[in-house]
């Protein structure tokens, strides 16, 4: 089951309802920013996670200043559409969580839409400002998944260009194992990457299990490329992008 550490109590607590009723994922921004971002994509990651544990998810964006701009830099990096929170918890919706940054997580109360929901605290990224204008703001992302989201992100130079390095080198070798006859992902390889985004949103755990396979001499390739596009229904790294390309 999906956990999350709880920034209210300090210790884990689920995310999700045991009766897999649709949990309300509330992403909460007062600023327009590169913490703001950051933000989504930790929401968009919870529901990414939940969607793949059988939850169905609303997600919802509340205190956003700039909405519409905000909107259009979370599409660049693969965010889902957040909609415009509303009060309640929305039809059928089985318990709610909260995804602020750590600041708004040490002055908020609870939530006015949702009371009583779980809160994901998210570390700030510096500098304030992301350039999204760059040829692939999959790397940009990638940069902010290789901290934990509990972790502060430096989002240089230098962090920036080992992202673009490594998402092209692990699209080239999707695109090489593409080639191989399709084996079924490895029930080891799957527990490890559930067991990693399950253990809130464990971003850095699941590269961790990529890097293995990366490196796994005994692991059939078309395997390698299964276990890849599995994990990047979590990551939403595009990392099968380049299949079939010249």
């Amino acid at each position: 089951m999906l956990r999350i550490i709880d920034a209210r109590t300090g210790g884990p607590a689920p995310a999700a309802p045991a009766r897999r009723a649709p949990t309300r994922v509330e992403a909460h921004v007062p600023e327009r920013d590169a913490t703001a971002l950051r933000v989504l994509l930790v929401a968009d990651l919870l529901a990414r996670a939940l969607e793949l544990d059988g939850t169905p998810v609303w997600t919802v964006l509340t205190g956003a200043a700039a909405r519409d701009r905000l909107r259009e830099e979370a599409a660049a990096l693969g965010i889902r559409p957040f909609e415009d929170g509303a009060a309640g918890h929305g039809p059928g919706t089985g318990q709610g969580v909260r995804v602020v940054s750590e600041v708004v997580a040490e002055g908020a109360g609870e939530s006015e839409d949702v009371p009583g929901a779980a809160t994901v605290a998210v570390a700030p990224v510096h500098p304030a400002g992301i350039d999204l204008a760059a040829p692939d703001p999959d790397a940009v992302r990638l940069a902010l998944l290789v901290q934990h989201h509990h972790a502060r992100v430096e989002l240089d130079a230098a962090a920036l260009d080992e992202a673009r390095d490594t998402l092209a080198r692990l699209r080239r070798a999707v695109a090489d194992w593409a080639r191989h006859p399709s084996r079924p992902v490895p029930g080891e390889a799957r527990d490890r990457l559930r067991a990693a985004w399950e253990d809130d949103l464990d971003a850095p755990g699941v590269l961790r299990v990529l890097r293995r396979v990366e490196a796994d001499p005994d692991l059939p390739d078309g395997a390698r490329f299964e276990v890849c596009a599995y994990a990047d229904r979590f990551l939403g790294l595009h990392l099968t992008r380049d299949v079939g390309a010249e």
